[in-house]
């Protein structure tokens, strides 16, 4: 088998061994969650100990946890204009999202297009709190969607002003903290925000699960996924137990990747540097922002990223050019022109991300394959 490198956590995470003894525990039992049965309180029992790990992972209460399909069924249930507050309905005029956001959340969830606004960002992709704050004047009543940290560039989000500035003016805040689970500490209180969303397979859990954390119980959101009284009747459907399952033992086993942070930091950084020895000149997006320890998103001066992916990927090396979702587009990230890199930079950006499976020598074998590719890619190009 030929010798290959994993630097795309950031599109999804290798299944944790652990993530994967507790569904095949779940998938070889029977039992609907919502039946009174043995079998039955079996199942509820194992979507209970998941839910509980999820909690803990992000300082929430296992109570105010939702299971949803994924990340983007949970920022699309709750980026919707009817929350009930205090058990009273409350509709927001309009939904103010960061330039920057997961396609997901700058699709607007429920919102008609027209109610959706973004807040735009400083060159390191960082959201200008001045122009939320111009935002927020207007008088009308708002939900604000700001993530923790760019699945792209893995620049980090100031979300607790954002939320103290939003509370004053009398909006409502979500955050999709997806990409920064188990990379740097999240805690919903610290945070000050009213809801977050996660999703599985960043954490090294399955495709297919994911979760929506309230701060407080006096709030709810419309469901988006209507049935049953599942989920305490916010999203309707049987719930996918192994996936659950798998979510739980996931987030347990993240917590403590936590005291990787800094190796990771460290090990990004090399993998610059090792990009920007001998090569075309280099830019590092989101370099003058904090950033999460382990995402880097380089782009090499006249190389084209596809160039690069393919090259790498030959090498053995498995990267991206940014969000999953929108592999195979051809025009540049959103991310980059809301950061108003110029496009011919924006063009040449690759994502290296790491995680709980990398090791200091996946850096040599990098090393030896970035060589190979700039023998065989970058002379063309200078030379064109």
């Amino acid at each position: 088998m030929i010798a290959r490198v994993y630097f795309d956590y950031n599109a999804t995470a290798p299944l944790r061994p652990e993530a994967r003894a507790a569904m095949l525990d779940a998938l070889a039992a029977v039992g609907n969650a919502s039946s009174v049965h043995a079998e039955g309180r079996e199942a509820r029992r194992r979507i209970e100990v998941a839910r509980n790990a999820v909690a803990r992972l992000v300082g929430g209460d296992p109570k105010l946890v939702t299971f949803t399909s994924g990340g983007t069924e949970a920022n699309d249930t709750v980026l919707t204009p009817d929350w009930q507050l205090h058990g009273e309905r409350s509709v927001f005029g309009a939904l103010l999202v960061g330039a920057t956001e997961h396609v997901s959340v700058l699709s607007g969830g429920r919102f008609p297009p027209e109610r959706v606004r973004p807040i735009p960002v400083d060159g390191n992709g960082v959201v200008k709190v001045e122009a939320l704050a111009e935002l927020l004047a207007n008088g009308e009543r708002a939900l604000v969607s700001v993530m923790l940290a760019n699945n792209e560039t893995g620049v980090i989000q100031p979300v607790a002003e954002v939320a103290r500035l939003a509370h004053a003016a009398g909006a409502m805040v979500h955050c999709d903290a997806i990409q920064a689970a188990e990379r740097v500490p999240v805690d919903i209180a610290s945070l000050g925000v009213d809801a977050l969303t996660l999703s599985a397979h960043k954490i090294g859990g399955p495709q297919g699960a994911g979760a929506i954390v309230r701060a407080r119980e006096d709030f709810t959101f419309t469901p988006l996924m209507r049935g049953g009284g599942q989920e305490k009747r916010l999203r309707g459907g049987t719930e996918n137990v192994a996936a659950i399952a798998g979510f739980g033992a996931a987030a347990e086993a993240a917590g403590a990747d936590l005291a990787n942070a800094q190796g990771w930091a460290v090990w990004r950084d090399r993998l610059a540097a090792i990009i920007r020895a001998g090569g075309p000149p280099a830019t590092v997006f989101g370099e003058g922002a904090d950033r999460l320890p382990q995402t880097l998103c380089i782009g090499l001066d006249g190389i084209a990223a596809e160039t690069l992916l393919i090259a790498l990927d030959l090498a053995g090396v498995a990267v991206s050019s940014g969000s999953a979702c929108s592999s195979g587009k051809v025009a540049p990230s959103h991310v980059l022109a809301a950061m108003d890199v110029p496009s011919r930079h924006a063009k040449s950006a690759i994502r290296l991300s790491l995680g709980w499976e990398s090791k200091e020598s996946d850096l040599h074998f990098f090393a030896s394959a970035w060589q190979h590719v700039l023998k065989h890619v970058a002379p063309r190009h200078q030379a064109a």
